[in-house]
């Protein structure tokens, strides 16, 4: 069973499998996932058990998406009877252990969550702190109280992106699922575009397949494949990612890594983002700077709300 939400022992707080995935790669916090003990989102079963009844992360550590991230049962993970995260549950959300993502936040929060140490990390060997607080090992049958449930919001981008990425072939499920951004709440069909579109409305998740990236050194510039057309004209479209921008981003490392290998890549790669909206401008051509040509194109301003992945099913 796959299930998007745990208790995190180090950090005494549930988290996302997205957060867990933030929380990996960032530089300015001193995590590990593989230090970490992860326990039952169900407060009652968590109580029930020792804190070595842990669960197991997958895809918390890979830069690039190969499956959808989850949390599941180890062999040896208990629950109380009735707990909607044991395996044997019928019924249990997200019980499938497909590559569909099956938790739609209702909302993607643009301010970044942030992650208060609450205890001191686990110990090199990854063992549990000495000083943790004893979690009563009586068992009950206690229900499962409404904050066990999967959060409905999110900060974490991949979140969302990878809800419209495995279901694309489900429109029905995506037309029917809300997601709020500010002030704006639509579906979540019609919150993601394809950037050949990009003109039919502005602040929507705009996504294309990767023509190519140019690798400046210090700076990159994503190309898509299809072109919009305006006035019976095709033109091409790019966003820019900045040097300062990528210095300045928290999770630099793990970008650069990234971007590099898809600029390499023979594997076809798709791009969403989130907060602009590429506009018409003129450029200087190269062979000639007095001449110009046309353009859409866009500085990306947050790094937080771009992706570059794989995206099986969206041809």
């Amino acid at each position: 069973m796959k299930f998007d939400t745990a208790y995190s022992l180090n950090l005494d707080e549930k988290l996302s499998i997205y957060d867990v995935r933030e929380l990996n790669f960032d530089e300015t916090a001193a995590y590990d996932s593989d230090k970490d003990h992860f326990l039952c989102p169900n407060d009652a079963c968590r109580a029930a058990f020792e804190a070595g009844n842990t669960l197991s992360t997958f895809n918390a550590k890979n830069v690039n998406y190969r499956r959808t991230p989850h949390f599941k049962n180890k062999s040896g993970t208990r629950h109380i009877d009735g707990c909607r995260y044991a395996s044997n549950h019928k019924g249990a959300a997200g019980e499938s252990d497909d590559d569909r993502e099956d938790h739609f936040p209702s909302e993607f929060v643009l301010t970044r969550r942030t992650y208060p140490r609450k205890m001191p990390l686990a110990g090199a060997e990854g063992q549990p702190p000495q000083d943790l607080p004893e979690i009563p090992t009586t068992r009950t049958n206690a229900s499962v109280s409404p904050s066990d449930a999967t959060p409905d919001k999110t900060s974490v981008f991949a979140h969302p992106v990878e809800c419209y990425v495995s279901n694309i072939d489900d429109k029905d499920k995506l037309k029917a699922m809300p997601l709020k951004i500010g002030e704006h709440t639509a579906t979540y069909w019609a919150f993601f575009k394809k950037i050949e579109y990009l003109q039919d409305n502005k602040g929507l998740i705009y996504w294309g397949r990767i023509k190519a990236i140019k690798d400046y050194t210090n700076s990159f510039r994503i190309d898509f494949e299809k072109k919009v057309w305006l006035d019976k004209k095709p033109y091409s479209v790019n966003v820019y990612l900045s040097k300062k921008l990528i210095d300045n981003y928290r999770k630099r490392k793990a970008f650069l890594e990234q971007i590099k290998a898809a600029a390499s890549s023979d594997q076809p790669l798709y791009c969403f983002f989130y907060g602009v909206t590429p506009e018409l401008k003129q450029v200087p051509s190269k062979k000639n700077p007095e001449q110009t040509f046309g353009v859409f194109s866009a500085n990306i301003e947050n790094l937080d709300h771009l992706i570059i992945r794989e995206a099986p099913g969206l041809g």
